[in-house]
């Protein structure tokens, strides 16, 4: 058996997560049909395993995924076989031949996601699918040192969806970043850490909102990491606008590559 490393990008607006769920399209059951295929239908269903999920409407510009294949085959020539049967909405941008104890998931050293928020008064029917919708005016400079407490190693606990599973809600957020996109009237921020948990980004970005709004201090989050209380930050932006921008394994990021995290 062969053991492969994929990296690949999709819209996860037509998708029910990544997660294989039963009567539901998701990327993990997509790619698995799809390697299968390649291997022309094995006995035995060659499984896919990604570095982590994403929910219903959240896209990846570079998810990464592992699995093992019965046939010698050249990354090149796996990566246009897959791609041939690849659907619109998904790309696999890079095949790699892995060491054979490599895990998509339990290597990760960390993880950057990217959230849009366009500001436009009305809804822009070509944004629609991939930033949130936010109408009311924000202070763009607030936010851009709000975003700053959230770096370093905290309990979210006040950041974190009751769906999320049991354990820690202990993680480090390596550093972040507030992007004022002038140009297409919206701000991006970008956060890159450890680990994140169910929803957390989302919840995260949701409190930059409202400290931009003027309905949060400043410094708010430093309150509620101190907290610990979900009831603290009850808003969550919505899935589309979050993106999952890049998954670092050790050698990727020299300054952080030790700091592993199973999450």
């Amino acid at each position: 058996m062969r053991r492969y490393k994929i990296t690949f990008a999709y819209d996860g607006t037509k998708f029910a997560g990544f997660q294989k769920q039963p009567k539901q399209r998701t990327v993990e059951g997509v790619l698995t049909k799809l390697v299968n295929r390649m291997a022309k239908n094995p006995t035995q269903e060659i499984g896919v395993y990604g570095s982590g999920r994403t929910d219903a409407g959240v896209h990846a510009l570079a998810q990464v995924a592992h699995f093992d294949f019965p046939f010698d085959i050249p990354a090149e020539n796996m990566l246009k076989g897959l791609n041939s049967m690849c659907p619109l909405d998904i790309e696999i941008l890079k095949v790699k031949i892995a060491e054979p104890n490599f895990h998509a998931r339990y290597d990760v050293t960390g993880k950057k996601y990217l959230y849009k928020i366009s500001l436009g008064q009305f809804t822009d029917p070509f944004k629609r699918f991939y930033t949130a919708h936010w109408r009311f005016p924000m202070d763009f400079e607030k936010t851009e040192i709000a975003i700053q407490d959230f770096v370093g190693k905290h309990d979210f606990s006040s950041f974190v969806a009751s769906g999320a599973k049991p354990g820690s809600r202990v993680r480090t957020v390596f550093s972040v970043k507030a992007i004022n996109d002038q140009a297409n009237h919206e701000i991006h921020f970008e956060f890159y850490g450890d680990g994140f948990m169910y929803n957390q980004i989302r919840i995260m970005t949701a409190v930059l909102v409202e400290i931009g709004m003027g309905k949060r201090p400043i410094h708010d989050i430093q309150r509620l990491l101190k907290v610990k209380d979900r009831q603290e930050a009850r808003l969550t932006m919505p899935a589309e606008g979050l993106y999952l921008k890049q998954v670092y394994y050790p050698g990727d990021d020299p300054e952080h590559s030790e700091k592993k995290h199973h999450d």
